[in-house]
């Protein structure tokens, strides 16, 4: 039996979950996301705001019951992302460095004899509070985990100044430069 998947799935007052057949709609404030489950195995059920999904009674093995918690999470942040979204905040350290945006484009100040442009995905909205400090966004939690790997990759953190650009939080772990 897996803990995550006999979880029930809280639906806010203003999202909804539409079942038909195998897909899965739901929709929210901030849009609308489908998911298709295998209804073969599995068998959903909607009460007023919660939703459950269960196994069939004679297919749990060990490889139904991890795939029960792996949909049940990825229902689960499709809930959460079309009610109340997905963020990552990404930092930038080191001299120099800063961040624009310029319409659908991030332009990149980071150590370059060149600027690094990103194009923004329209799905995702990103916002530069200050020069260092980027805020991603969007209702897609794979998409919006996705972009802040890509930005994070054209600069990575090296370990003995910790410049670069890292997750709000990340730890960077430093190392002692070269002795005398």
């Amino acid at each position: 039996m897996s803990k995550i998947g006999k979880k029930n799935i809280l639906i806010p007052k203003d999202s909804s979950i539409k079942i038909e057949g195998s897909n899965l709609t739901v929709t929210g404030p901030k849009g609308t996301k489908k998911l298709t489950i295998d209804d073969k195995i599995f068998s959903s059920k909607l009460k007023e705001s919660e939703f459950q999904i269960e196994p069939h009674e004679k297919n749990i093995d060990k490889k139904t019951s991890i795939m029960w918690g792996t949909y049940r999470s990825l229902i689960n942040n499709a809930v959460v992302g079309v009610s109340t979204g997905h963020e990552k905040i990404l930092e930038l350290s080191g001299v120099g460095f800063r961040a624009n945006l310029k319409g659908e484009i991030l332009n990149l100040q980071i150590g370059f004899s060149h600027d690094v442009n990103f194009k923004i995905p329209k799905d995702i909205k990103i916002a530069v509070e200050k020069q260092t400090t980027i805020k991603i966004s969007g209702a897609d939690k794979e998409l919006v985990s996705k972009i802040a790997a890509d930005i994070k990759n054209l600069k990575p953190v090296e370990p003995y100044k910790a410049k670069g650009i890292k997750e709000k939080g990340q730890f960077v772990l430093r190392k002692e430069g070269k002795k005398k």
